[in-house]
C-alpha cells in the first residue's frame, strides 16, 4: 500500500517506527519506472512525496535528485538512497533496518 504525503501529514504519519519514504516528480522518468515497481510491493506500506507539490518537506530534507530514498526511524532521518531500486533491493533495506 503506498500512502501519499504532504506537508500536512508527513510528521504524523512518519512519527514512529520505519518508515521508508519516495522524493519523487510527475515529469522524472526514472520515478514513473520507480512507480511501476513500488505499485508492485502491496504487501508492505510505503510512502511517497511528491516533491514538487510538497516544497517544504523536500527543503527540510535537502532532497533534490529524484527518485531519492529516505530512511526514517521515528521521523529522523538513518540512511538515503539515490536512483531506481528494484522490489529485491528496497525489501532488503527495510529487513535490514527492521531490527
Amino acid at each position: 500500500m503506498i500512502t501519499e504525503l504532504n506537508e500536512k501529514n508527513f510528521d504524523e504519519k512518519t512519527a514512529k517506527g520505519v518508515k521508508l519514504v519516495e522524493f519523487y516528480t510527475d515529469w522524472c522518468g526514472y520515478c514513473q519506472r520507480q512507480n511501476e515497481i513500488l505499485n508492485d510491493m502491496n504487501e508492505i506500506s510505503l510512502f511517497k512525496v511528491n516533491g514538487e507539490k510538497s516544497p517544504v518537506v523536500t527543503t527540510k530534507f535537502g532532497v533534490n535528485v529524484f527518485p531519492t530514498f529516505l530512511l526514517l526511524k521515528n521521523g529522523k532521518e538513518i540512511n538515503r538512497y539515490t536512483g531506481l531500486h528494484s522490489k529485491y533491493e528496497l525489501m532488503n533495506i527495510l529487513v535490514r533496518n527492521m531490527k
